[in-house]
């Protein structure tokens, strides 16, 4: 299917952020857009609004004063639904409540012609429920786009039970011309990027709870080895404790109490207390001091994380034992310091790598907490080291030790991951560390959503990408540490903790099992 022409009328109804976000969206990409809001001269705010930011990137010579004319001429405010009568497309974008949501599209089922496509930009609510009671429930969609609207560049495209393949494909057509990535999605509670992401704040959550180390550092960690914009607490702070809150207890819900989804009391009693983060002035991080304002990222006065001390240790040759695999470019950036590395068969029936740095020996996580590892594998001085996206550029990374490696078993292996650059952080004995343990509970929840038939292993790669930036799509990261790595991590995550939360999606152990990809 084609996109809309730009000749199409676009009719937005709400004129707060999101509202007019995409209106500014669709009249950038050519469309006369009437922007409607039923509070009187809300539309004419929300243009005039639009005009000052678009200003402001014409003074910064983003755009020409000529081009912010022209979109803005685009928009036309109303404060009547009737206005919209004409539109070839109308996005929906008021109040999260289904009742109302379903009162506005009646009137315009009754308002607009029978060729007009109907779309709802909620985040949470079903598709399938707000069409039910619509005459012709196969023209509406969910056309889904993430804060803010013109920068932000994903955009869910979801079928309702109703919502016919031609409508779908040319609102995913329409979004694409509008220059935004567009993905196919179900509506299932969360859609794709509110339900693979649930993990992301989860984990952390309960690294926190659970004493592993502090927010600011966990942060860190996330940043700087898993390779993410913004860590779980500052990304939570930000979008704002009460919203993440409600969308982690509306999925929750939606799933009939899965553990995958369970709301962290950490949260709930900063929701409680009122400390919402960056709009409140307080969250996980203090924002009330000068400089640490909502919006403001400079001059802060937030907690440093916590890194290991300097630490001075003659370093013995490096001894590699099994397949490098993913950590192949740490040994490079070892040699890369002037460390020997000797390389030897592996005699581990799994073939994963071992580091010997004298009487220590050092491995990648494996979802084991490493006093179970070093007991069935016989190992006194063990410690254990995170997953890192790129080893090479990795500038943090997280350890545990085993309770028989001596300080001085840690100090080595402080001193050795020092004298690669990488700063280095102790936790408590956690099982599956930070970064992997995190990544593993993406890729499940990945897997899951394609296993429901929510999108394709590629859409929802995509979507985790453009719609909250991170760094790879978990169903490919997946692929690049092998399935049944990652199935092994879930596995002995769930043992670790006794708890069907880490259970393994189906998908994902059918193809840990077959040794396939996700993108093959």
């Amino acid at each position: 299917m084609s996109a809309l022409p730009t000749s199409a009328v676009i009719g937005v109804i709400g004129a707060g952020a999101m509202g007019a976000g995409i209106a500014q969206v669709a009249a950038q990409a050519g469309h006369s857009v009437i922007l409607h809001d039923n509070q009187a001269g809300a539309a004419k705010a929300g243009i005039d609004n639009i005009r000052r930011q678009l200003e402001k990137r014409a003074a910064k010579g983003k755009m020409t004063q000529g081009d912010v004319d022209n979109i803005i001429a685009r928009l036309q405010p109303a404060d009547a639904i009737d206005a919209l009568a004409d539109s070839r497309l109308v996005i929906e974008a008021i109040v999260e409540n289904l009742e109302i949501k379903r009162q506005v599209f009646a009137q315009l089922e009754a308002l607009c012609s029978p060729d007009t496509l109907l779309a709802s930009n909620t985040s949470s609510l079903s598709i399938t429920s707000i069409a039910a009671n619509l005459e012709r429930p196969e023209r509406m969609a969910g056309m889904h786009f993430f804060n803010p609207a013109p920068v932000m560049k994903l955009v869910e495209v979801v079928s309702g039970l109703a919502t016919s393949t031609e409508v779908a494909e040319t609102l995913y057509a329409t979004a694409t011309a509008w220059g935004k990535v567009a993905v196919h999605a179900s509506s299932t509670p969360g859609f794709i990027v509110n339900r693979v992401a649930r993990p992301f704040y989860a984990e952390g959550l309960r690294l926190l709870q659970e004493g592993a180390s502090d927010a600011a550092t966990l942060d860190a960690l996330l940043r700087q080895a898993g390779g993410f914009r913004m860590g779980p607490f500052e990304l939570m702070d930000l979008i704002g404790h009460d919203v993440n809150y409600a969308v982690t207890r509306s999925v929750f819900d939606a799933y009939y109490g899965d553990t995958r989804f369970e709301p962290s009391l950490v949260q709930q009693a900063l929701v409680e207390a009122g400390r919402l983060g960056r709009k409140s002035g307080q969250g996980f991080f203090d924002y009330s001091l000068e400089g640490h304002r909502e919006g403001q990222r400079e001059g802060t006065a937030k907690p440093q994380p916590k890194f290991a001390a300097p630490a001075q240790a003659e370093l013995p040759p490096l001894v590699v034992q099994g397949d490098s695999g993913v950590i192949a470019p740490l040994l490079e950036r070892a040699q890369e310091a002037g460390l020997e590395v000797v390389r030897r068969e592996s005699l581990q029936q799994d073939g994963t790598a071992r580091l010997y740095l004298g009487d220590l020996v050092l491995a990648l996580s494996d979802g084991r907490c490493a006093a179970e590892r070093a007991v069935n594998e016989g190992l006194e001085a063990l410690v254990l080291f995170d997953l890192c996206l790129d080893y090479r550029s990795a500038s943090a990374i997280a350890l545990s030790a085993s309770h028989t490696a001596s300080p001085e078993v840690c100090k080595l292996a402080t001193a050795f991951f020092q004298r690669l650059g990488v700063d280095v952080v102790w936790l408590t004995d956690t099982p599956g560390l930070v970064v992997l343990r995190t990544v593993a509970m993406l890729a499940n929840e990945a897997a899951d959503a394609v296993l429901q038939g929510v999108c394709s292993a590629e859409d929802g790669d995509l979507a985790m990408q453009a719609g909250v930036n991170y760094p790879r799509g978990p169903l490919a990261w997946a692929d690049a540490l092998g399935v049944p790595f990652i199935h092994r991590t879930l596995t002995h995550l769930q043992q670790s903790y006794g708890e069907e939360r880490y259970r393994s999606s189906f998908l994902l152990r059918r193809k840990a099992l077959t040794e396939e990809s996700f993108h093959e």
